[in-house]
């Protein structure tokens, strides 16, 4: 695909095979995702019908992981691109011999000599636009190729059989410069994509697997879950897993962003993707292929660059009429001047790919950008929708705070058995994932029971039995709505958060917990606030405990006491007063709220519901993320609306004065491929971006 015209017409062609309920096709990125019915179509049935159109497709092995096929697209990208190169360089050598024979252009030689090389330039450098051309007419569609095939196409034969001037060196020159155009865009892409394919090449291509008391070097899509892997100093780790021999230092600061190596023994977690610095290390594969932390990231980065963003919807409609108009324009031109050179240059200036980059190539770069700083972007949409955002809403565990809040102390009831009562409390709280609970689990520091019956409360506490004994865990109010007789409320040390305990309807004591603020978090509310938005903090914990924190943070506005259904109410009630509110939040009680959000943003140490949830997720555990995000977001649709502005503008104003003979074929050449140009080439200042 070259153009918005060939993007519509393969999307056009998805759309139409039964069965088939969305398609979107990226331009950048060659590739096209479908939403289907596998009842009535395979996706067979979609490569043939995009085969059948005029272009080729296939379908990746399901065994080739993520990195494995981006890795195969820098390859062809790279190979597209030198031959490009090459062609583009012979045009213009052949443009450079033609334009040497003018001193003797009188000469009965010249005109052989010119004709030879306008074949040569056609059939060979250019031959591309001609074979495209061919299938887009068979399939009775037109596109970019289109343009030129016509334009230089009847440019030669009308020089081949008129006994006016000829324009063979306007053929040569017209195919080396949009030969140079593609060459340089096609560089320029490379570089917009460049942080996917950073990502990519961290996958090792072999890992060694323990197997009959030996090393076995095998390919990483043959690793299977629990297989035992060595990874020796200097080698990336193949898989996810958990290691069972050795200890080492592991360099994660590609996916965490962490700069210092992280010190891994028996038992510690690696990560795919990870470079071993030290040791040798043996561990245990849990997660492999498609199913590792780098192939997450990895697909998500993926989709988010493939995706579409609203503002692309404008550009698409006009793509899929322009090159039809533009021809009509043409022969409308030449029947009215009767000059064919305006009528050549009104086929060569138009510039269907400006429109067709002008939003994909500011989302890959943006996208791209932000994965290298922690940030991932869910689609194109996510993007565009958070430069709207005036409110961010934070939720306060996890998120404003370090979220490893630490038990201050257990003050049981008269008469109750501490230990006790922090053995039962600590074995429902086992199976919770909450930071609270995990804080329990922690202060217990024992051998626990299991707990059967359990039941996860969101927002407000935990329940089970343990040892045929009711254990209940939570708030205070959730005790008293269950009829347990608690003593009056004391006031406590501002910013202590309380968990009740009961223990088959008694109250059985309190645990006081206390978690610290986040060190950058009172930077990242200052920023925010600096951007002209409000800022305001939602929790479940008790106002004392919230509002400590909130002054910590430096944020005036509190929602405390708010359970998970009051949190997805408070986002409700912006969206009603008009309000854009973004929300920032890491756990199961957030999801609600996440998904109901203007746009959710998901710290990645939460739960996997709250990432599923979201439309940004924040790889890196730093709220200095959410007003870089947020800086990124609005200068990428700032920079998408310039581009389609210039793309438009551009052809406004080039095709009238191409109509009208004030611009002659080679120009039209050059300006149309420094339209596209311009485009990738203003995009990759997102690429560069920096926050000030």
């Amino acid at each position: 695909m070259t153009c918005a015209a060939c993007q519509a017409h393969v999307q056009k062609t998805l759309s139409a095979v039964p069965g088939v309920r969305q398609a979107s096709v990226n331009l950048l990125l060659h590739n096209a995702t479908v939403v289907y019915d596998a009842a009535c179509v395979s996706p067979a049935d979609l490569v043939e019908a995009v085969n059948d159109s005029g272009y080729e497709s296939e379908l990746p092995p399901p065994s080739r992981s993520l990195a494995e096929e981006q890795r195969r697209h820098d390859d062809d990208e790279l190979a597209e691109y030198r031959r490009l190169r090459l062609r583009a360089a012979v045009a213009l050598a052949c443009g450079a011999a033609a334009m040497a024979t003018m001193p003797w252009h009188h000469e009965s030689w010249t005109r052989p000599w010119l004709i030879a090389l306008s074949v040569l330039v056609m059939a060979w450098a250019g031959r591309r636009f001609y074979t495209r051309a061919w299938a887009a007419l068979r399939h009775r569609t037109a596109d970019m190729n289109t343009l030129v095939a016509l334009g230089t196409g009847a440019a030669f034969l009308y020089s081949l059989f008129s006994p006016h001037e000829p324009y063979f060196e306007s053929v040569i020159f017209i195919i080396a410069f949009v030969l140079t155009g593609n060459t340089l865009e096609a560089r320029a892409r490379r570089k917009t994509s460049e942080a996917l394919a950073a990502l990519a090449r961290l996958e090792p291509e072999t890992a060694r697997v323990l197997r009959n008391g030996g090393e076995t070097e095998v390919p990483v899509s043959e690793l299977h879950a629990g297989d035992l892997v060595v990874a020796r100093p200097g080698e990336r780790i193949a898989a996810d897993g958990l290691v069972v021999e050795g200890a080492s230092s592991v360099d994660e600061s590609m996916l965490t962003g962490e700069p210092l190596p992280v010190e891994k023994a028996p038992g510690s977690r690696v990560s795919g993707g990870t470079l071993n610095v030290e040791g040798r290390l043996v561990y245990r594969a849990t997660a492999v292929g498609g199913e590792t932390e780098l192939e997450r990231i990895l697909r998500l980065l993926r989709d988010a660059q493939a995706s579409k963003a609203p503002i692309q919807r404008m550009a698409d409609r006009v793509a899929a009429v322009f090159v039809p108009v533009v021809v009509a324009i043409a022969a409308l031109s030449y029947f009215i001047t009767g000059s064919f050179p305006a009528a050549v240059a009104v086929l060569i200036v138009a510039c269907p790919c400006a429109m067709g980059l002008a939003v994909p190539a500011a989302v890959l770069a943006a996208t791209g950008r932000a994965a290298q700083d922690g940030i991932l972007f869910r689609n194109g949409e996510a993007l565009e929708r958070l430069s709207r955002i005036d409110m961010v809403v934070f939720d306060k565990t996890g998120t404003l705070t370090e979220g490893r809040p630490e038990v201050r102390a257990f003050l049981p009831a008269p008469g109750a058995d501490a230990a006790e009562a922090v053995r039962l409390a600590a074995a429902v709280e086992q199976a919770s994932e909450h930071p609270l609970a995990r804080a329990v689990v922690r202060h217990a520091a024992l051998p626990l029971p299991p707990v059967i019956e359990f039941r996860a409360l969101p927002g407000r506490g935990a329940e089970g039995a343990v040892e045929s004994r009711e254990v209940l865990i939570g708030r205070r109010d959730l005790l008293a709505e269950r009829g347990v007789e608690l003593p009056p409320q004391e006031t406590r040390a501002a910013g202590e958060t309380e968990l009740w305990l009961a223990i088959d309807g008694r109250f059985a004591g309190v645990f006081l917990l206390a978690d610290t603020l986040r060190a950058d978090a009172r930077q990242a509310v200052e920023e925010l606030r600096r951007m002209g938005l409000r800022v305001a903090m939602l929790t479940g914990d008790a106002e004392p405990a919230a509002r400590a924190i909130a002054r910590q943070a430096g944020i005036d506005e509190v929602e405390a006491g708010v359970l998970p259904e009051g949190k997805l109410a408070f986002i409700e009630k912006l969206k009603r007063e008009g309000v854009q509110a973004a929300m920032v939040g890491d756990g199961i009680n957030d999801a609600p709220a996440l998904a109901a959000a203007g746009v959710g943003i998901a710290m990645a140490a939460g739960a996997d519901v709250a990432a599923a949830s979201s439309d940004v997720t924040l790889v890196r555990a730093q709220l200095r993320l959410v007003p870089a995000a947020l800086l990124l977001a609005r200068r990428a649709v700032r920079i998408m609306r310039q581009n389609l502005f210039w793309a438009f503008v551009y052809n406004v104003i080039m095709i009238p004065a191409a109509a009208a003979g004030h611009l002659n074929p080679i120009l039209a050449a050059a300006a149309m491929s420094l339209s596209s140009l311009s485009v990738v080439t203003n995009s990759l200042r997102l690429a560069r971006f920096r926050r000030a």
